[in-house]
């Protein structure tokens, strides 16, 4: 069995305790947190609560959550983009909305239950059966390219790529603000935030993170940047443009404002990513087009400068 315990902050108070813990605990779902409460395992200052309890600031929250066992992860017909295919890898061109792997309480309708039918099974399985083939991973909300890999020997080349930062990725975002430099790096390291459990953030101990950042065009209020990232660490890019003052546009964790147009999600798509093909023996890079959500943003920022 394994056991959570939070404090609430006062920014957290009046925030159900179901919505909280799933916000605190990502890889579980809220349905699955609802059905670990109703079978009595969420104690709120030591007494039985309910999942529809609203916080108070200091609340005292334990769950228990039981050991899981790891379900079989059914292939299932969903339409994806596969840009490239070889013996060794596929690159796929992830939706916005698209969970990449199953975790706790969500194991249907994610890009792992996709390529198990597209590929057949022909996945690596150094990360195991959870995410077999996934060497890499972007947000449920960032669109974009990813790297597959079908087999374990490619899964160690691109991994070993991955840590050395000799593969290349690049992003596009749009960003609050108009960023002062027309290009620069940002060498901040990043952990989980000791505030903010649902959040990452620079900390002093926390991993080297580097990104680098180009101006691609300016609007009122706003900014079109492109990013290319020399390590990958979680939410890296939307961090590390939030510590400038500029957080990304329809970012729903680190800017939860209003914006002029409708966005399902941050405007953060991996754009393009590079790499030394295990099978081909040489570097190999493709190129995705923004989608169509993106473009509207852009269009609106474009017609209302």
């Amino acid at each position: 069995m394994k056991e959570f315990n939070f404090i609430v902050s006062d920014e957290d108070e009046g925030i159900r305790v179901d919505k909280y813990l799933s916000d605190v605990l990502p890889d579980l779902s809220r349905s699955y947190i609802q059905k670990q409460i109703s079978d009595g395992l969420l104690k709120v200052n030591d007494k039985p609560s309910k999942a529809g309890y609203k916080l108070k600031a200091d609340d005292d929250i334990f769950l228990q959550v039981p050991d899981s066992v790891v379900p079989d992860i059914e292939p299932e017909d969903i339409p994806i983009d596969i840009v490239y295919e070889d013996d060794d890898v596929a690159i796929v061109n992830k939706p916005r909305g698209m969970v990449v792997h199953p975790s706790a309480g969500h194991y249907s309708g994610t890009l792992v239950n996709a390529l198990l039918y597209r590929l057949q099974g022909r996945l690596s399985g150094i990360n195991g059966v959870l995410r077999p083939g996934i060497v890499h991973r972007i947000d449920k909300d960032t669109s974009g390219l990813l790297i597959i890999c079908k087999s374990d020997f490619a899964h160690a080349q691109i991994a070993e790529q991955l840590k050395e930062h000799s593969a290349d990725r690049i992003y596009h975002a749009i960003v609050h603000g108009n960023v002062k430099n027309d290009e620069g790096t940002i060498d901040a390291p990043i952990a989980r935030s000791p505030i903010d459990r649902k959040k990452m953030a620079i900390v002093p101990d926390g991993k080297r993170a580097v990104t680098h950042y180009k101006v691609l065009e300016r609007f009122n209020g706003y900014t079109y940047v492109e990013l290319k990232l020399e390590t990958g660490r979680t939410h890296q890019i939307r961090v590390h443009m939030t510590s400038l003052g500029h957080p990304l546009m329809g970012d729903p964790v680190y800017n939860p404002q209003k914006e002029p147009i409708k966005c399902n999600g941050q405007m953060l798509h991996a754009k393009t990513i590079g790499f030394m093909s295990p099978s081909l023996k040489k570097y190999i890079d493709f190129d995705s087009e923004i989608p169509e959500d993106f473009q509207k943003a852009l269009k609106f920022l474009r017609d209302n400068r």
